[in-house]
């Protein structure tokens, strides 16, 4: 612990008292509510969470500027016990419940993302985990982690992590140069709130999904109401002024999900909103007992308040009763009756819980208050959420390595290559599908996210496969519905000795044309564009493979060569490169791994995404001529529909990607087509078609696309 701080002049004049303040209780309660019914009812934010941080911070330095005038030193040990003691114990019941509930409602696709979550909220660094996660375009996941509300204590972690450090070196600060402990921290939290805010501004208008999870981003928050806690004793609002300021703030919290919703960048400038709205709250009943008619004396009210005290187990648990709700209605939001019926049973829960700790655990240690044993107390709550969710995990992990052996054997998993054998295709066992759900999609992007360039980013980022001195070079270039081809492409340019750079980009096209994501122009993408085509000019590869057509969810007619890819290809014919022009592949209306682990059919109508007949055919005269166009559909789909499950192979791990290993199958059918597709392209002796024939033991291959052996 440090020294006790010593205090050459007085703390203050006269030193602020500290009262009870129930309608801050009450503050809680409504914050809870509104979070609770905006998410439920409304999907959006409504302001209650920045109302919890702003609290926190008055709380909390409050406290602790009390403490350093009055003892000279805070007892940080202690302090962070008894917060890991608060904390800790609910956060982990709820963790419990979750991973339980995953394991009864949710899909076996989105286990491992639920036990990370889990891992990452019990943790207390769920901001930076789902933060990361936003930005990843790939791993964006069809549903919502019940545990996605964690990330708001992962912000109040860490700032208690920090708080009592920052005042500590303030009153350090304060001694040394003979000031008043509450006048350096003023000056140290009112630091932090500039900056704090500053970044948030920015980082908000940059990059938004990151912002709502940042830690720099929010810790103005709990800053500005640590410097109203300091400030308070010297903001006296005239008594006439008091009830409309409290009407006026209370008014303007609840108005606040309705008013800014989604259509603000948050937190940002519409943060101000909820925060201010509660300081005018905090401010108006800050002299005495508030009036009769005053909006803080309604905050007192014993209902309110008591509900205040179970603010914190309700804000945990309706969330995560609220996505098991839906996953078990299969609806995408809540009626009115089910909406009350998820609020009911987490205000339950949340009484439920406060009884097992407050009632049980604080019984058990009413004369164990020491650090230690709080630490102990808290402790030992989230060590079974941790081994659990750890051996969970290992049992998934087994499961997916004893399919992963069990994929070896190229007749019972043959993915795409069954089209080879309408033996097999017409014989293939019923088995349980490959790549495992469980671990498809984390698999899938791992394999190629080091070569991959993120939404935010504009760096180009090149990677080298197959014979890197080969006299043959073919790019794959474009955006997500480029890369997943890698894997089919890979065996084919070893195999025959080429050498394959791939440079692709999420959500970007290769393509002259200004491209929009997220509702606004993609700079980003833009800026990418610019640098693939000046590598591509220095370069000058023997060919380029890449997208030909653009598939949209909903309606198959509006599949099109767009404009911006023909300029690129005429583009490439002056510089003598060959085109590959791929046909886009279907998309579904449902994630497919998910409908794989329940049990559904699995199939898209091939209309949904796919024209009647491929654009590029339809083209064909307009095309320049040094573009070769290749189409799978015929693989893909039947006549009428296009599967998830191919050849005992999941094909795609979300609703629109292939799997890896399904793409890696599509190889064997795939080559035929590129090397007629790219006649000066070297050739081995043999082809991966011949061999997986023979392996397969097939007899004649299928030949064309078709709607047999699917």
């Amino acid at each position: 612990m440090p020294p006790p701080v010593p205090s050459p002049v007085p703390a203050t004049p006269r030193a602020p008292v500290s009262r009870r303040r129930d309608d801050i209780e009450g503050l809680r309660a409504v914050a809870a509510v509104l979070i609770a019914v905006y998410h439920i009812w409304f999907g959006t934010v409504s302001g209650g969470v920045d109302v919890f941080l702003l609290l926190t911070g008055f709380l909390v330095t409050g406290s602790m500027v009390r403490t350093l005038e009055r003892d000279g030193r805070i007892g940080i040990g202690a302090f962070w016990s008894r917060t890991v003691r608060r904390l800790f114990p609910a956060g982990a019941v709820v963790l419990g419940a979750v991973l339980a509930g995953a394991f009864a409602f949710l899909p076996r696709s989105s286990w491992t993302a639920v036990i990370a979550d889990v891992q990452a909220a019990a943790l207390y660094h769920a901001n930076w985990h789902l933060a990361l996660g936003s930005v990843d375009y790939m791993a964006r996941d069809s549903a919502s982690s019940p545990v996605q509300h964690f990330w708001s204590l992962g912000v109040q972690g860490q700032f208690y992590l920090l708080w009592p450090l920052l005042l500590t070196l303030a009153a350090l600060a304060a001694a040394g140069a003979g000031r008043r402990v509450r006048a350096a921290a003023a000056v140290a939290v009112a630091a932090v709130f500039a900056l704090s805010f500053g970044y948030s501004l920015w980082i908000t208008s940059a990059e938004p999904a990151w912002a709502y999870f940042d830690t720099g981003a929010r810790l103005w928050e709990p800053a500005l109401g640590g410097l109203l806690a300091l400030l308070l004793p010297y903001l006296r609002l005239p008594r006439a002024l008091r009830p409309a300021a409290g009407w006026a703030g209370l008014a303007a919290l609840v108005a606040c999900g309705a008013v800014i919703g989604d259509s603000l960048p948050y937190p940002g400038y519409a943060s101000l909103w909820p925060v201010l709205a509660a300081v005018l709250v905090l401010v108006a009943g800050a002299e005495g007992e508030p009036g009769q008619w005053s909006a803080n004396r309604l905050l007192g009210l014993r209902p309110l308040v008591r509900l205040g005290r179970h603010s914190f187990p309700l804000f945990l648990w309706h969330w995560p009763v609220l996505v098991f709700y839906l996953e078990v209605t299969d609806r995408v939001e809540p009626s009115l009756t089910g909406g009350l019926l998820v609020l009911g049973v987490s205000f339950a829960a949340a009484l439920a819980t406060s009884w097992l700790l407050e009632g049980g655990i604080d019984r058990v240690l009413r004369d164990r208050r020491t650090p230690s044993w709080s630490l102990a107390a808290g402790v030992l709550f989230a060590v079974p959420v941790l081994v659990g969710s750890l051996a969970w995990g290992a049992g998934i992990e087994q499961q997916r390595e004893t399919r992963a052996r069990l994929s070896q054997d190229p007749t019972a998993y043959p993915g795409a290559a069954v089209h080879l054998s309408p033996e097999l295709a017409a014989n293939l066992p019923a088995l349980p599908v490959y790549p495992d759900t469980t671990t498809v999609k984390r698999d899938t992007i791992a394999q190629t996210s080091e070569c991959n360039v993120t939404i935010p980013s504009t760096e180009l980022i090149s990677c080298e496969f197959g014979d890197v001195d080969s006299e043959y070079t073919l790019v794959l270039t474009g955006s997500s519905h480029a890369r997943h081809w890698f894997q089919a492409l890979r065996p084919i340019a070893e195999h025959h000795g080429w050498r394959l750079v791939t440079m692709t980009k999420n959500a970007c096209q290769f393509s002259a044309e200004e491209q929009v994501f997220g509702g606004e122009v993609y700079d980003e993408c833009t800026a990418w564009n610019a640098q693939v085509a000046a590598e591509i000019e220095l370069m000058v590869p023997d060919a380029v493979f890449g997208l030909g057509t653009l598939t949209q969810q909903g309606d198959g007619s509006l599949e099109h060569v767009p404009d911006g890819f023909v300029e690129h290809w005429r583009w490439l014919d002056g510089l003598g490169v060959d085109v590959v022009a791929v046909r886009d592949t279907p998309r579904f209306a449902f994630d497919v791994a998910d409908c794989v682990d329940r049990g559904g059919r699995c199939s898209q109508d091939r209309g949904y995404t796919m024209a009647a007949a491929s654009p590029l055919e339809e083209a064909a005269g307009e095309l320049p001529g040094n573009v070769r166009t290749v189409d799978l559909t015929g693989y893909l789909c039947g006549e009428q529909e296009c599967p998830g499950v191919i050849g005992n192979q999941l094909a795609y791990y979300d609703d629109n990607h292939f799997s890896y290993s399904f793409s890696s199958s599509l190889s064997v059918l795939l080559e035929p087509l590129l090397l007629e597709a790219l006649p000066d392209a070297p050739v081995a002796d043999t082809t991966l078609a011949d061999r997986a024939s023979s392996v397969i033991g097939g007899g004649e291959a299928a030949g064309e696309p078709g709607a047999d052996g699917i």
